[in-house]
């Protein structure tokens, strides 16, 4: 008998369809070898795919894989995975409590609207790799360094019109987040995220990333919340609070599609 694991498809950091960034979540009873999630994540081709395990006190062991790779941290999967939780298997359920990689991770509901309590990644100021500055064909204001290249531009135009070389990107060491001041009404900043060499050429939206941008944002702004778009080409919105070493991140989400996978 082959096992049967379920597969929700969620369009996360938005509230429409086909926009934001989207992420598979596959609940598991328990898990599965490391090859086979891979697999899966490999097979769905999404940015990210969640897997997560309940555990004794009502928490879930969380943990993300790209196409290529397992990652530490992932905001729009760890959104997904709680907009899962609580849309389609606990209905009751406003808070949900992930062990992970980095941490523990809370999510909160309140309406639509879904909260990520995530740890702050401040970046601090780092020599531009001649490599960066050629990969991506710009000159930037600033570089910046925490997990991810923080690569800081003089406009949201600018953001909107880097053309990386991809290949070249690849030899950069870790990914680049692109950010500049916001050029509408209510947006703080904008940003855009490239990892080819995690096997996700540009990300939509992408929350982890937020982890760095939040305090950078607050400290150049000086305020604590701040409206943030990711201006890739779905698209999408985060709102972000700074709480001392802990950011929130709040957006919402949309169910796209649900499925399984035939293990045999």
């Amino acid at each position: 008998m082959g096992m049967r694991i379920p597969c929700y498809q969620v369009d996360a950091f938005t509230r429409t369809l086909f926009a934001g960034n989207p992420a598979a979540v596959c609940p598991l009873e328990r898990w599965l070898p490391d090859a086979t999630l891979q697999a899966i994540a490999t097979e769905n081709n999404l940015c990210e795919t969640a897997f997560f395990v309940p555990e004794p006190g009502g928490v879930f062991h969380l943990r993300w894989f790209t196409p290529t790779v397992e990652v530490d941290l992932c905001g729009h999967a760890t959104l997904a995975s709680a907009f899962v939780l609580m849309t389609e298997l606990e209905r009751v359920r406003t808070v949900a409590n992930f062990r992970s990689k980095s941490g523990p991770l809370a999510v909160t509901r309140d309406g639509d609207a879904y909260t990520l309590d995530f740890p702050s990644r401040p970046p601090v100021a780092a020599d531009c790799p001649p490599a960066l500055a050629t990969a991506l064909g710009c000159t930037p204001t600033a570089v910046l360094r925490s997990r991810d290249w923080l690569v800081v531009l003089e406009s949201a135009a600018a953001v909107r019109a880097v053309r990386p070389d991809m290949a070249a990107l690849m030899r950069v060491e870790a990914a680049v987040i692109v950010t500049a001041p916001g050029d509408e009404p209510g947006v703080d900043f904008v940003s855009r995220f490239f990892a080819p060499g995690l096997g996700i050429p540009e990300d939509p939206v992408t929350g982890s990333a937020h982890c760095t941008l939040a305090p950078y944002w607050a400290g150049r702004l000086k305020r604590t919340q701040l409206q943030a778009r990711q201006v890739s080409a779905r698209g999408g919105e985060i709102r972000c609070t700074l709480q001392g070493e802990r950011v929130d991140l709040t957006g919402h989400a949309v169910l796209v599609k649900t499925g399984e996978f035939l293990l045999v």
